[in-house]
């Protein structure tokens, strides 16, 4: 996907954005987004920035992804 022309901080604010709205649903493509985002930032400073966001998207994504592990009639997980 072509990014359009934004700014550091304008593309740090899309990967906070990203973070505070993902879903179950959309973590995959958040996650994506966030990570093309953090890809074209130019200064490591910047990227250093964005981490604490991306730690939060992928361990959102991790957490949603045990969740969807069935239970038996036991109560053992399968998976």
């Amino acid at each position: 996907m072509k990014l359009p022309m934004l700014s550091d901080d304008d593309r740090l604010a899309e990967i906070r954005r990203l973070y505070f709205r993902t879903s179950r649903e959309t973590i995959q493509q958040d996650l994506a987004r966030a990570l093309d985002l953090l890809k074209s930032m130019s200064t490591d400073d910047q990227r250093e920035r964005a981490a604490v966001f991306m730690d939060g998207l992928a361990e959102m994504g991790r957490g949603w992804a045990r969740g969807k592990k069935k239970r038996t009639a036991k109560g053992r997980i399968r998976g």
